[in-house]
């Protein structure tokens, strides 16, 4: 599809831009004139969505300060972060692998907040710029067996506003993605019953099916460009009303 030019001249960055809601949001940016730089630790998976959408590839590990240095020498300038990169595992509290546990605080919310850290002195130098993180509903509101997760996405909700005001002065805007179930479980290996218990929760959204990878692309897109020029510490839900209240059958 021709560009419409919304993100013409700009230069964004993905992060977990390799497959799924990274390479859709990648694609997108790319697809309005941005200039897009994909990361992953996966790197011939990010290598090809690269070469896909006409933009450039850098390996990322997103908890490693040292890699995101690296990282933004070789890009340069920027104006748009996207902070996409994360993963998620479930079981009770009690049975939960710590290891496991603190691997994930290190990539949902350290590789955010690394990121930020990183790459603000170049969205300022810039004259500011757009920072979007990826949250989830699970940022919004607990969910029983997902403690780990559920933490770190409230956490990087709350980095968000605290970011937004700190870093307003400088001309950079941060605002966050909260997605509901997304159609793109089938590249996490989800068992099964996980499934079926997804299928049951959407089954009582007012939109009775799980969102398409470009939908939450689509949200990206609306805070990477300078149609939310006014908006800064917002969230935007992308849940087809899951959160819009408890389901109760109809008086």
């Amino acid at each position: 599809m021709a560009s419409d030019g919304r993100l013409a001249g700009k230069v964004a960055l993905v992060t977990g831009g390799a497959q799924g809601i990274g390479k859709a949001i990648a694609a997108k940016l790319a697809e309005h004139g941005a200039t897009v730089w994909v990361s992953d630790i996966q790197t011939a998976k990010g290598e090809a969505v690269a070469a896909e959408i006409g933009g450039n590839f850098v390996p990322l590990d997103v908890t490693c300060p040292e890699a995101w240095s690296a990282a933004t020498a070789q890009i340069g300038a920027l104006d748009i972060l996207v902070n996409n990169a994360g993963d998620g595992c479930g079981g009770a509290i009690e049975t939960h692998d710590v290891a496991r546990h603190r691997e994930i605080v290190d990539l949902n919310l350290n590789g955010v907040w690394l990121g930020i850290r990183a790459c603000a002195p170049s969205l300022a130098a810039r004259g500011g710029g757009s920072i979007v993180n990826i949250s989830s509903i699970d940022g919004l509101a607990g969910i029983a067996g997902l403690s780990t997760y559920v933490a770190t996405k409230f956490a990087v909700t709350g980095l968000t506003k605290a970011l937004a005001l700190e870093l307003g002065d400088r001309g950079i805007r941060v605002n966050s993605v909260h997605p509901g179930m997304v159609d793109c479980t089938h590249e996490r290996g989800m068992p099964p019953q996980a499934m079926a218990r997804i299928q049951k929760a959407v089954e009582r959204q007012p939109i009775k099916r799980m969102a398409r990878v470009e939908e939450i692309a689509n949200a990206v897109l609306f805070f990477a460009s300078d149609e939310s020029s006014y908006c800064t510490g917002s969230q935007l839900l992308v849940d087809g009303g899951h959160l819009a209240g408890p389901y109760r059958d109809p008086m």
